[in-house]
C-alpha cells in the first residue's frame, strides 16, 4: 500500500519530513531566471523553464535525505499550460530519484468530475496510444467537505494503483476554526466528524496495511498542537500529513503528538523554510542552504521524538 511504502522510506532515512515545492519566481535565484529568460523569452515559457530547473535542482539537493516532495499544484498552474507541463516533468524527475510524491491540489468535487481528477493524479487513462499515467503522483490531497462523494472516487484508485489520499481534517491556516472547530449536535467538532467519515471509508484499506494505516490519511496542521495530539489519539489508523512547520510557526515540539508510539504515523511538511533558506544564507549556494535546512529540521524532529 502507498503509505506502507512511505513509512518504509521514512524509516530508511530516519526522516519523517516532506519538502513542499512552491515555485514562486521570487523564490528562485537570479542566475536560474537569467538563463531561462535568455533562452526561452520573458513569457510563460521562460518562467516555466526557470521553475523546472529550480525544481530538479531542489530534488537533487534533497533526494538522498528527504523521503518525499509535495508540489503545490497552484504554483505550477499559475504559469499556464507551460507550468502544468513543468509539473508533470517535476513529478517524473522526483520519482526517478526515488522520492514519494504528494500532489497538493486539495481537489474537491463529486461524481464524474472527481473521477477525472482522480484519474489524472492517481490513475491511468486509456487513449489511442495506450494506457497512460498523466501525472503519476503517489498521493493527492483532497477536500472532503462534499462528503463521501468526493472521497470515494480517489479511494477506488488507491487500492488499484497503490496510491493514497490525504483528506483535509484540521488545517493549519488561522481561520480554520471558523468552521472546523464548530461543535455539532453530537458534541463532536466538524474536524472530528470529518475524521470519523475518513476512518469509516478507509477501514477496509487499513486491514490490508502492513503498518495499520488506511489509504485515507488526514491533513492536520502543526499550528494547533493540542488538536493534533487529540486527533492522533482519536484516529490511530490514519496517517497524518502535517503542514505548518517552519514559516507558518510550527516547531518540533508542536508536532510530537502527530506520531504513534513507534514514532510513525506522520510526515511533516516544510516549504518556505527549506526552499527559501538561501535568502538567509548568503555564504552558501541555494542547494546547500536547502539541504542544510532540511537536515536541521530532521535533527530537530528526531531529537523531539527522542531518537
Amino acid at each position: 500500500m502507498s503509505f506502507d511504502r512511505l513509512i518504509e522510506k521514512i524509516d530508511a532515512m530516519q526522516n519523517p519530513t516532506v519538502a513542499g515545492l512552491d515555485p514562486k519566481l521570487e523564490y528562485i535565484t537570479d542566475d536560474i531566471k537569467k538563463r531561462a529568460f535568455e533562452q526561452f523569452g520573458g513569457g510563460l515559457d521562460g518562467a516555466a523553464a526557470a521553475v523546472l530547473e529550480w525544481g530538479k535542482g531542489m530534488i537533487d539537493a534533497l533526494c538522498d535525505i528527504v523521503p518525499a516532495v509535495k508540489p503545490q499544484l497552484a504554483y505550477y498552474e499559475r504559469f499556464g499550460w507551460q507550468g502544468v507541463k513543468c509539473l508533470t516533468e517535476t513529478i517524473e524527475y522526483a520519482k526517478e530519484k526515488g522520492m514519494f510524491v504528494i500532489a497538493d491540489g486539495k481537489r474537491n468535487d463529486i461524481g464524474s468530475t472527481m473521477e477525472a481528477y482522480s484519474d489524472a493524479y492517481l490513475g491511468n487513462i486509456e487513449i489511442p496510444d495506450g494506457v497512460i499515467e498523466p501525472f503519476g503522483a503517489d498521493a493527492l490531497t483532497v477536500n472532503g467537505y462534499l462528503g463521501a462523494d468526493g472521497i470515494n472516487q480517489p479511494l477506488k484508485l488507491c487500492d488499484k494503483y497503490d496510491k493514497g489520499i490525504f483528506v483535509l481534517v484540521k488545517t493549519s491556516n488561522p481561520s480554520s476554526g471558523q468552521l472546523q472547530d464548530k461543535l455539532l449536535e453530537n458534541g463532536n467538532s466538524v474536524s472530528v466528524e470529518m475524521g470519523n467519515l475518513c476512518r469509516e471509508l478507509g477501514e477496509e484499506s487499513r486491514k490490508a496495511s502492513k503498518y495499520g494505516y488506511s489509504a485515507i490519511g488526514a491533513v492536520v496542521g502543526a499550528t494547533y498542537p493540542e488538536q493534533l495530539t487529540a486527533l492522533r489519539k482519536e484516529f490511530p489508523g490514519m496517517f497524518f500529513l502535517v503542514p505548518g512547520y517552519g514559516a507558518q510557526g510550527g516547531g518540533a515540539s508542536d508536532i510530537i503528538g502527530a506520531f504513534d508510539e513507534n514514532g510513525r504515523g506522520a510526515i511533516v511538511n516544510s516549504s518556505r523554510a527549506i526552499i527559501c533558506a538561501w535568502k538567509k544564507r548568503p555564504d552558501v549556494d541555494w542547494q546547500t542552504a536547502a539541504r542544510e535546512e532540511a537536515l536541521s529540521m530532521k535533527k530537530a524532529i528526531n531529537e523531539a521524538l527522542g531518537r
